[in-house]
């Protein structure tokens, strides 16, 4: 006897909820949620409190709060790179030609190893 479960109906995502979601500019909404999950991972590695982590990324903690929840209309792309070398870290841009010709190029985050 089998106890495997049969799932409902469903759709396999995208990869990128905000675009299956179907909302505008879902590949930067994408890039910060990743960027913000990052910022997150480091403030929790380090232990430090969100009075401390804003005062490094030069931020009021009321707005880092709502940021590190998900409102990521508060700050750009390039703030949330501004605030994760304000950590230490190193942020590389790679530009390089699109695999698919004729077709839109696309934002990729990809997280350090």
């Amino acid at each position: 006897m089998s106890t495997k479960k049969k799932l409902p109906a469903h759709t396999k995502g995208s990869g990128n909820i905000f675009a299956d979601l179907g909302l505008p500019n879902a590949e930067e909404h994408q890039l910060k949620a990743a960027l913000v999950v990052q910022l997150k991972r480091l403030i929790t590695e380090r232990e430090l409190s969100q009075v401390v982590a804003a005062k490094i990324v030069e931020m009021k903690q009321p707005d880092l709060s709502k940021l590190l929840r998900g409102q990521l209309k508060l700050v750009s792309v390039e703030k949330l790179l501004r605030m994760l070398t304000a950590f230490d870290q190193d942020v590389e841009i790679t530009v390089k030609p699109h695999r698919k010709r004729g077709e839109a190029g696309r934002i990729t985050f990809i997280p350090a190893t």
